[in-house]
């Protein structure tokens, strides 16, 4: 009897990927659309240790309110925590998923509107 061939389980190539870490003229790096992504796209899902305590707070955790009320945090240890701030922002956390709100454009920046705490920025 032939042999079974199991395919390796491989990383996705870098021209299916949705983005790209680039430097950024509104602070430090930033996510770039490497394609277009249509409206509603899932971008990606935010990664990283889950957190309770706002003592825990950093640079890159990103606040969730649960279904049921409860606040939690992920300290972001994927490339979607080079998401900046804007209020004319193009993509959204739903949860830990990051959507596209419109159809973004390749090479355009993809922002997300962090709260009203950043209106000032």
């Amino acid at each position: 009897m032939p042999k079974t061939a199991i395919k390796p389980k491989t990383k996705p190539s870098k021209s299916k990927l949705l983005f790209e870490v680039r430097d950024s003229g509104i602070h430090g790096k930033g996510l770039f659309a490497t394609r277009k992504i249509a409206k509603h796209a899932v971008i990606g899902t935010y990664q990283g240790p889950k957190i309770y305590d706002d003592a825990d707070d950093g640079d890159h955790v990103l606040w969730i309110e649960d279904h049921d009320g409860s606040i939690y945090g992920v300290d972001g240890k994927n490339d979607l925590r080079y998401v900046n701030h804007s209020t004319k922002a193009n993509v959204v956390f739903e949860g830990e998923e990051l959507l596209a709100m419109r159809d973004i454009k390749k090479g355009e920046e993809l922002t997300h509107h962090y709260g009203d705490d950043w209106l000032d920025l």
